[in-house]
């Protein structure tokens, strides 16, 4: 018998895989997901989901994606660190996210879904967390869209997932222009809410189902059994801002009740405890399987044991 589960993915990069994996298991075991929300990565899992593909769709489709094309690269990104350089200082952010946006609108589009109205059509909600330089806020879509009169039913989602994905200084952000033609700069949703279960469950309701989170761990050293660069690059001195941004576990809005409905995926992987970045985009198909797993084996030790009625006795 299907049982049926909200769920808020957080933002990882590359490791997304890893939330595949756990739903798979999730879905093994009978669960179906209704509402869900996410940022960044989490955000790619979350829209996905909401259109109707399956964990099995996702593996699927992850298993032949080419990840380095995300990193999409303007006319100075091909003249090494100088010409990445000028990307920076001209468009505020190395790579473009051009393919990525599409990527996501056509995999939408096979599903028949490409607007946040077609999602509520479905009868279910979907939400995308982005952070707004310009106005030093949160963004959530569809549900801040009326600010800016635009109805949130007619916005594309793939917009709305390039935003939540634009890894600051690693990615150029998105410029949007409100109503008034004011230019807004926005990046990724990981800066203000990695973590979003607020957005689904506010604490204040007995839930009918439970809210699932599926949150990445690393109990391991930054650089342990490696050497790490006396000298780094600007590249890598980039990358290490940005993925230890992104990598920071923020505890403040994690009550012990959402904890203890959290699945926990690992990004250690291997004796060694080898740490994917957040922006591995180069990652290799056997660390991309290990993530799997992590988060098929985070999952499943969850799962053993759940209990709803329990959980809603101790927290609700």
């Amino acid at each position: 018998m299907a049982k049926k589960c909200n769920a808020v993915f957080e933002g990882g990069g590359v490791r997304g895989i890893g939330h595949v994996g756990a739903v798979c298991r999730m879905e093994q075991a009978g669960w179906q997901f209704g509402d869900v929300a996410g940022s960044s990565a989490g955000a790619i899992i979350a829209a996905l989901l909401s259109a109707g593909y399956t964990g099995k769709e996702l593996k699927k489709e992850l298993e032949t994606l080419e990840y380095m094309k995300f990193k999409g690269m303007d006319l100075p990104d091909h003249f090494g660190m100088v010409g990445k350089s000028i990307s920076l200082f001209l468009s505020l952010g190395i790579y473009n996210t051009d393919y990525l946006e599409d990527w996501i609108d056509d995999l939408l589009t096979l599903k028949g879904v490409r607007k946040f109205g077609d999602v509520k059509k479905r009868e279910r909600k979907l939400k995308i967390t982005a952070s707004d330089l310009t106005e030093k806020r949160l963004l959530v879509f569809p549900d801040d869209l009326q600010e800016f009169a635009v109805d949130p039913d007619e916005f594309c989602i793939a917009p709305a997932v390039r935003m939540s994905v634009s890894i600051p200084i690693f990615f150029e952000p998105v410029r949007w222009r409100d109503q008034r033609g004011k230019e807004h700069l926005v990046v990724d949703g990981g800066l203000l809410s990695n973590y979003p279960m607020w957005l689904l469950d506010d604490g204040t309701d007995i839930p009918s189902y439970p809210t699932f989170g599926f949150k990445f761990v690393d109990d391991t050293e930054l650089c342990r059994n490696q050497v790490c660069q006396a000298r780094p690059n600007l590249a890598d001195y980039l990358k290490a801002i940005v993925s230890t941004s992104l990598d920071a576990i923020d505890h403040s809005h994690l009550s012990q009740g959402d904890y203890e409905r959290t699945i926990r995926i690992p990004v250690g992987l291997g004796e060694q405890q080898h740490k994917v970045s957040a922006v591995d985009f180069n990652i290799s198909s056997e660390d991309s399987r290990n993530l799997f797993e992590n988060g098929w084996n985070a999952a499943g030790k969850f799962l053993s044991g759940w209990n709803f009625e329990n959980w809603k006795k101790k927290y609700r």
